[in-house]
């Protein structure tokens, strides 16, 4: 059962879309959840300033998270500049052995963004790196499942292989909350990311038997899961 739950994403709004739903589910359900950007995503509005749209994201991210039960942290790499460095992934390790998640959620390992893949590889290194015994202020911690999500951007060879369905509660929990987001209605670049993710956990459902699906890729063979509860 998962009672901790960690969603590491690039950018503010990139978990938000992906694990959104699954997050509001096991929130529903008990566990707890923490949404990390590793930028805040300031560089993605053609019409807003860096600067105005750092604010916007930080403001909707904060918002987003409280809306689902989740916590939220936002570190300030610059976005389409996020290094892959360990001092990236230790600021992230911290995070881990702070929050002691029994899952990580991250981006798929490849994808059209940069910023995407190195927050998948920072992912893999800070889980390794929160178990190594370090001088740390915090004890170690072992991260037991570690998936990535379904991103439209992160597709290069992302196979599902595990379907967690997704209730009506928590469906509706992230569609309230997800529509907030500019970048999510299309006000940014026109994508209408609420309706591909909605239309998406619709097919994911009918692979899985059920309404509403979301789909993940795990290293294991393909399955149906509720993640948490009964």
């Amino acid at each position: 059962m998962t009672r901790s739950v960690l969603a590491i994403g690039a950018h503010i709004g990139d978990m938000d879309l992906t694990a959104g739903p699954t997050l509001a589910k096991l929130v529903l359900e008990g566990a707890s959840a923490t949404i990390v950007a590793l930028t805040p995503g300031e560089r993605g509005h053609p019409r807003l300033t860096p600067a105005e749209y750092k604010k916007q994201k930080i403001a909707e991210g904060t918002a987003f998270a409280e809306a689902i039960g989740a916590d939220f942290l936002v570190l300030d790499h610059s976005d389409g500049f996020l290094p892959s460095t360990d001092d990236v992934a230790l600021q992230l390790a911290q995070i881990i052995r702070e929050k002691q998640p029994d899952t990580i959620i991250t981006h798929w390992k490849h994808s059209i963004h940069r910023d995407h893949e190195h927050t998948a590889v920072l992912a893999e290194r800070a889980r390794f790196l929160a178990g190594l015994p370090m001088d740390a202020t915090l004890p170690r911690h072992g991260v037991r499942s570690f998936l990535h999500a379904e991103n439209w951007e992160d597709m290069e060879g992302f196979t599902p292989s595990l379907y967690v369905p997704i209730s009506d509660e928590a469906f509706y929990r992230w569609v309230s909350a997800i529509r907030h987001q500019a970048f999510a209605r299309g006000e940014t670049y026109g994508f209408r990311y609420i309706d591909y993710y909605t239309a998406l956990m619709t097919t994911r459902g009918c692979l899985a038997g059920y309404p509403r699906a979301c789909a993940f890729h795990t290293n294991q063979s393909p399955e149906v899961t509720k993640l948490a509860g009964p």
